[in-house]
């Protein structure tokens, strides 16, 4: 899988969200009613980002969307931060042609995309019906698992049963 480079700026907060395809589909009855049902269960996502980026990383950005990305058609491994928590990797593409660069200030570039994720950043199936209360209740555990709960005696020798099992043992 093809990684966003390293060399190149994370996006901006500044219009940065997602959006999902609507995945109903609506009949109107006779009777006046609708009706609803499921189009599909792999809902497309979309993510509008935008990066602020010097000369260089400017060059460097429009040089890897052309040749390694075969001008945006490729997927791409990039970090994003989503409401699950932090920053993660998802497969995404460029839905399109970026817009820019723009120059802004003196000399930084704005480029602005939108992104197609692979897999849409939710929960995992199950979690919410079954056992809510891990998930409303995941930073208490977190805490209490990291810095209230005192440290087991395996991992407190840890260091030690490991030097003594990789040492050069006298023959």
């Amino acid at each position: 899988m093809i990684q966003y480079p390293d060399y190149l700026p994370v996006p901006l907060r500044d219009s940065y969200g997602f959006e999902m395809e609507d995945p109903m589909i609506r009949s109107d009855l006779q009777s006046g009613r609708v009706r609803q049902r499921r189009r599909h269960t792999k809902v497309p996502t979309y993510s509008s980002v935008q990066w602020l980026m010097t000369d260089l990383q400017a060059r460097m950005f429009e040089a890897w969307w052309e040749e390694v990305l075969i001008s945006g058609t490729e997927w791409f491994e990039m970090l994003l931060k989503t409401p699950l928590g932090g920053l993660q990797n998802y497969q995404s593409r460029f839905r399109g042609a970026y817009r820019g660069p723009t120059l802004v200030g003196v000399s930084l570039w704005r480029f602005t995309a939108e992104l197609e994720l692979l897999e849409r950043p939710i929960l995992p199936p199950g979690w919410i019906g079954v056992v809510p209360e891990f998930i409303r209740y995941a930073s208490i555990f977190d805490q209490a698992m990291n810095r209230e709960w005192p440290e087991s005696r395996y991992q407190t020798y840890m260091g030690a049963f490991d030097y003594s099992q990789n040492q050069e043992w006298p023959q």
